[in-house]
């Protein structure tokens, strides 16, 4: 199993505090052997770091980067209802990318969550996806990007 936090030093990042919620949800819960984490904004010390359509105000780019910051919140709630570095891959990434109109980018914005989760977990990064293009999000968020991750086999795991 990967050492997420160890990885994530490799890389000159740190497992941010969990962003908390903007409504009635919890950030992440756990069912079975299974993480199901909520839909986290590109958020970064508690401020949204940028807002816009994507194609209009937010290059593909930059969104790109954002879905990084999004991947990145997301391992942090993950693991913190699972047992440190209890996470053993990533089954699922949906991510929604508000969209200018005529943007149809939208697979290659959510690949910057993709290819980071690749980055710090190896192959257990690997993952099913979908990448979907709305026309609003939360706070007017450009993108936003929900996980579901397994735990390990072994792992305790700890309750909401």
């Amino acid at each position: 199993m990967v050492d997420i936090t160890a990885s994530l030093e490799r890389m000159g990042l740190t497992l941010p505090q969990v962003v908390p919620p903007v409504a009635a949800y919890r950030p992440a819960v756990v069912s079975g052997t299974y993480v199901y984490v909520s839909g986290q904004l590109p958020i970064v010390e508690g401020e949204l770091v940028e807002t816009g359509k994507v194609g209009a105000e937010v290059s593909p780019e930059r969104a790109y980067e954002l879905a990084r910051t999004c991947a990145l919140n997301g391992l942090a709630a993950a693991l913190s209802v699972a047992p440190k570095h209890g996470i053993s891959r990533i089954v699922k990434v949906v991510g929604f990318v508000a969209s200018a109109p005529g943007f149809s980018g939208q697979p290659g914005v959510v690949n910057g969550a993709s290819e980071f989760l690749g980055e710090v977990l190896g192959g257990a990064g690997e993952h099913a996806r979908s990448a979907v293009g709305v026309s609003e999000l939360p706070l007017n968020a450009p993108v936003e990007v929900e996980l579901i991750a397994e735990t390990a086999p072994t792992a305790k795991v700890v309750p909401v």
